[in-house]
């Protein structure tokens, strides 16, 4: 392999912050707030020019993981800060009725992208955290072989140094972690990892003369499979937008010429993927136009930005949380909140939905799934956290990634005021603290 020596230099601080974030995803933002409303100086470094993470650059466009089904009533689990983005969108008249997905059995909840974005942007600087856009972090300086000084980033104007005397990775990809030395896995442990899909979005549509079409699609394309025909995945979701004329697309499964899932962490390969899922895009949209009523003046308004990435790196924490967790509903005495979406593996050319075991619909999430190993000024929060690959294939969605993001900022700011490290917090007080901001810890139902 022939390499290149890049001369030495000296990066500039950009900054030093008492809580630095690394990822403007859910758990991100949460995170952020949550740390900046504690008092603390706090930065949030995000890749691109806008909030949201899978929401808005892989045009997600859905809250998954907000509701769960706690026996037979469909009841919103997630609040605090969530409750925030939630009230601020219904003011804009951004968001639509929750609607029953996942074979009709638990609730999602579709947003405008656009709406999100600026009310990201609002609730993080209302909580007055310094926002730094289009930095994208590419390492980590160690003060020594437990702590973090310093995020490298580089940006459009040069490499900057960020120093931070706590750091909290909800990059999705656990890339902080990673630098800094934290153990964590990928995939299954075989090589498989949960496979990634491209959104799109497509506007002109006729609501009247389409109907229920997120049922009628599904039985098309079975249909045309029937004759033949085949489409990337099976278990398309295609459902309406807050406005009925527009809808989003979720049908694409982006794999490698050999099958295996496209990674996330692999430049390569996420060109390959972003080329493949526009195409499959187009190919799944001239079907849908084509034999779907209401579609016919249909166009494709928007292609995510991003390829929809579910899973690469998990770190390795002081728990990490299982499929069975998950499907058996099981409480934690150090919990910092729940997850009531089902177990939902990608795999190859469909999805798996496993639903839980017990009638309450939700588990509890474990504070130390958000705390890894060796490294103690670290915090993980989002999908990247401490969860076997079938937990994480629940757990990952948006809903407990605004959970472990709130808890982990709020981390954050009880460790540097009592003077500890995160995994040495008193848990009782995180959970108390928590309560006290709105958010739902699952204890009445225990």
């Amino acid at each position: 392999m022939k390499t290149i020596t890049e001369e030495r230099r000296e990066i500039p601080v950009y900054g030093e912050y008492e809580v630095v974030v690394v990822g403007g995803g859910p758990a991100g933002i949460a995170a952020a707030v949550a740390a900046g409303r504690g008092g603390r100086s706090t930065l949030l470094v995000e890749r691109y020019g806008f909030l949201g993470g899978a929401g808005t650059a892989a045009g997600l466009s859905t809250f998954c993981g907000l509701h769960a089904n706690v026996h037979g009533e469909h009841r919103r689990v997630i609040r605090g800060i969530c409750d925030d983005i939630v009230e601020r969108l219904e003011r804009m008249n951004a968001l639509r009725e929750p609607h029953l997905s996942l074979q009709k059995r638990i609730q999602a909840q579709a947003y405008d992208i656009s709406a999100y974005k600026i009310v990201a942007d609002q609730l993080v600087l209302d909580a007055k955290v310094k926002l730094l856009f289009h930095a994208f972090a590419v390492n980590a300086v160690k003060r020594n072989d437990h702590e973090i000084e310093a995020l490298i980033v580089e940006t459009k104007s040069g490499r900057k140094a960020v120093r931070g005397r706590m750091f909290i990775d909800c990059s999705g990809d656990a890339d902080l972690a990673a630098w800094a030395g934290a153990p964590f896995e990928v995939g299954d442990g075989k090589g498989n990892m949960l496979y990634p899909s491209t959104m799109y979005r497509i506007s002109g549509v006729d609501p009247q003369k389409a109907g229920e079409a997120w049922d009628t699609i599904p039985a098309l394309m079975e249909e045309a499979e029937r004759k033949g025909r085949r489409f990337p995945r099976k278990k398309p979701i295609v459902r309406p937008q807050p406005n009925p004329i527009e809808w989003r697309a979720n049908l694409t499964q982006i794999r490698n010429p050999d099958g295996s899932a496209v990674s996330g962490i692999d430049a390569e390969e996420l060109t390959y993927g972003e080329i493949e899922g526009r195409r499959q895009c187009w190919e799944t949209f001239e079907f849908i136009k084509s034999v779907t009523p209401g579609f016919e003046r249909a166009y494709i308004v928007e292609i995510a930005p991003q390829l929809g990435i579910r899973e690469t790196r998990r770190v390795r924490g002081a728990y990490m949380l299982s499929e069975d967790d998950v499907l058996d509903c099981v409480d934690f005495p150090d919990a910092i909140g729940v997850n009531g979406w089902p177990v939902e593996a990608h795999v190859a050319g469909s999805v798996d939905f496993r639903f839980q075991r017990k009638a309450r619909g939700f588990n509890q999430l474990p504070y130390r799934m958000i705390v890894p190993q060796e490294i103690d000024n670290l915090l993980v929060a989002g999908r990247c956290a401490s969860m076997t690959h079938g937990g994480q294939s629940a757990a990952r969605v948006s809903g407990p990634c605004f959970v472990m993001g709130q808890a982990a900022g709020t981390a954050a700011d009880l460790a540097l005021k009592t003077g500890v490290s995160p995994g040495k917090l008193d848990v009782s007080s995180l959970q108390r603290t928590l309560e006290r901001d709105g958010a739902y810890l699952g204890r009445d139902l225990i």
